[in-house]
C-alpha cells in the first residue's frame, strides 16, 4: 500500500510539472512526419505501432459521437405528436433496448469470431470487414429519415464497431513486444482521446448551427455532416493499419473451422476456470472495476442533468476530460517503463475510488469540472493498462479467442453499476449518493486484482 501511495504522489507531480505544450507540439509534428514525410526512415516495428495507435484515433471519434450527439439526434427525430412518433419515455426505452441488444449480440458473436480470427490470415480479414461495415453504417446513419431506420443503423454500426475493437485489441501481441505493451497501449488511448476531439468539434459546430440552437442549417444537414465527418475520419486513419498489418501469432487452420472454434472456446473457458487462476481472478477484477468506469462514463450527462447544470458547460467539461485523459495516459505510459503494470492499475482503481467519494460533495459546475478532471486522469490509463496486462498473461496464438471473452466483460461494463444507480434513484436517493455507491465496485476490483497478481501465470498450448 505504501508503494501505491508513493505512485499517486509521483503521478500528481508529473501532471503538474510536464511541459504539455512542448510535448503536444513535438508529438504532433512527429506523428505527421512519420506518416507522410519520413516514414521510410522509421524502423518497421515502430511504424507498425504508429499504425496500430492510429486506429484508436479513428474509432474514438465514433465513441464521442455516440456518447454526446447520437442520443440527441435520435430523440429529436423520435419524440413528437406526429403519426409514428414516440413519447419521451418510450423513446428512451427503445434506445436503451437497442443498447441492450448490441451488448448481447457482441457477447454472443465475440468469442466465436475471435476464435476463428486466430486462424492464420483471418484476423486482418475480420478486422477490415467490421471496419468497412461500421464506417458505411456510420455515414448512412446521417441520412436516416425515420427514427426506426436511425436506430437500426445505429445498432448495426455499434455492433460492427465493437467487433472491430475486439480484433484490434488482440493485435497488440503482433505489433509490439511484451516489454512495450503497456506503453504502446497507453499511447493508443492517449492519442485516441486527443484525436477524437477534431471530428467531434466539427460535428458539434454542425449541431450548434442546426435548428436546436442557431438555426442556420437544417437538422438533417447538421446530422449528415456529423456522421459523415466521423465516418470518413474513422476510415482515413485506419487505412495504414489495414494496408500493412501482418498476423504473426496464429493457430493453423483446421477443417470445420466454426465447429472447432466452439470447441476451443469451451475448452478455454474450462481451462481458465479450473487451472488458469491468474486470468480467472483478473477477469473478475476487471469486470468489477471496469463496470464502475463504464457506469461513470455512461451516466456523465445524467449526473449533470440531475444537478441542473448547463448543457453547454457539461459538453465543455467532456471535451476537457478528453484532453486531460490524453495527458494522463501519456504519464502512465512513461511510468509503465519503471513500475509494475498491476501496481499502476491499482493506482488507477484507488484514484477512481477517491473520485466516487468526492461525488458526495457535488453541487455546481465547478465541482462537476473537478470530478471530470479526476476521471480524465485515470480513465484512459486504467483501460489501456488492463488491455496490455491481459495481453501479457494470455497465449499470443489465441489472442482473438481470449479477447472475445475479455470483450464480454468490457462491453458489458456499467450493467451492475447502472442498476445500482437506478436502485438508489428509485429509492429516493440523490445522484451524489448514486455515484458514490460505485466505490464498492472499485474496492472489490482492487481486492480481486491483488489476488490475481499473486497467482502463477499458466499458458495453455495452442489448439
Amino acid at each position: 500500500m505504501e508503494k501505491i501511495v508513493k505512485l499517486i504522489i509521483l503521478i500528481y507531480n508529473k501532471l503538474y510539472n510536464v511541459p504539455w505544450k512542448k510535448i503536444i507540439f513535438r508529438k504532433c509534428i512527429w506523428g505527421w512526419r512519420t506518416l507522410y514525410e519520413e516514414e521510410k526512415n522509421i524502423p518497421q516495428s515502430e511504424r507498425q505501432r504508429v499504425r496500430w495507435v492510429l486506429y484508436d484515433v479513428g474509432n474514438s471519434a465514433y465513441t464521442m459521437l455516440a456518447c454526446a450527439l447520437i442520443p440527441i439526434w435520435f430523440k429529436a427525430m423520435a419524440i413528437g405528436t406526429k403519426p409514428g412518433q414516440l413519447t419521451s419515455d418510450r423513446a428512451t426505452a427503445y434506445y436503451s433496448m437497442a443498447i441492450a441488444v448490441i451488448t448481447i449480440v457482441v457477447a454472443l458473436l465475440g468469442p466465436v469470431c475471435g476464435a476463428i480470427s486466430d486462424y492464420k490470415g483471418m484476423k486482418k480479414i475480420f478486422f477490415t470487414s467490421t471496419v468497412a461495415v461500421g464506417v458505411c453504417g456510420c455515414i448512412l446513419n446521417g441520412f436516416a429519415c425515420q427514427w426506426i431506420v436511425f436506430l437500426l443503423l445505429f445498432a448495426a454500426t455499434k455492433i460492427f464497431y465493437n467487433m472491430s475493437l475486439m480484433f484490434y485489441d488482440s493485435m497488440l501481441n503482433d505489433i509490439t513486444t511484451e516489454e512495450r505493451m503497456d506503453e504502446v497501449s497507453s499511447y493508443g488511448y492517449a492519442w485516441g482521446y486527443l484525436g477524437s476531439c477534431i471530428p467531434f468539434l466539427i460535428a458539434l459546430v454542425a449541431y450548434v448551427l442546426g435548428p436546436d440552437m442557431v438555426g442556420i442549417i437544417s437538422g438533417k444537414l447538421s446530422m449528415a455532416i456529423g456522421f459523415a465527418v466521423t465516418g470518413f475520419w474513422w476510415l482515413l486513419v485506419t487505412v495504414p493499419l489495414i494496408k500493412n498489418y501482418k498476423q504473426i501469432n496464429y493457430v493453423e487452420k483446421k477443417e470445420h473451422a466454426v465447429r472447432s472454434a466452439f470447441r476451443r472456446i469451451f475448452e478455454t473457458i474450462r481451462f481458465i476456470a479450473t487451472k488458469d487462476k491468474k486470468v480467472f481472478f483478473f477477469l473478475i477484477a476487471f469486470f468489477l472495476y471496469i463496470d464502475g468506469v463504464g457506469t461513470i462514463i455512461d451516466n456523465c450527462i445524467n449526473i449533470g442533468t440531475d444537478l441542473n447544470l448547463s448543457t453547454v458547460g457539461q459538453v465543455i467539461c467532456l471535451l476537457a476530460t478528453q484532453v486531460v485523459a490524453f495527458g494522463g495516459s501519456l504519464v502512465f505510459a512513461k511510468l509503465s517503463k519503471k513500475y509494475d503494470t498491476v501496481q499502476l492499475i491499482l493506482v488507477c482503481i484507488a484514484g477512481y475510488f477517491i473520485v466516487c467519494l468526492y461525488a458526495l460533495t457535488l453541487k455546481n459546475l465547478i465541482g462537476f469540472s473537478f470530478l471530470a478532471f479526476g476521471v480524465g486522469c485515470f480513465q484512459g490509463s486504467i483501460q489501456s493498462l488492463s488491455r496490455s496486462y491481459f495481453s501479457k498473461i494470455i497465449p499470443p496464438d489465441n489472442s482473438g479467442e481470449y479477447f472475445g471473452l475479455y470483450d464480454i466483460f468490457s462491453k458489458g461494463a456499467s450493467f451492475l453499476g447502472s442498476a445500482v444507480i437506478a436502485g438508489v434513484k428509485l429509492a429516493g436517493g440523490t445522484i451524489n449518493i448514486a455515484v458514490a455507491s460505485q466505490a464498492i465496485f472499485f474496492f472489490l476490483g482492487f481486492i480481486f486484482l491483488k489476488i490475481a497478481d499473486g497467482k502463477e501465470r499458466r499458458i495453455v498450448e495452442s489448439k
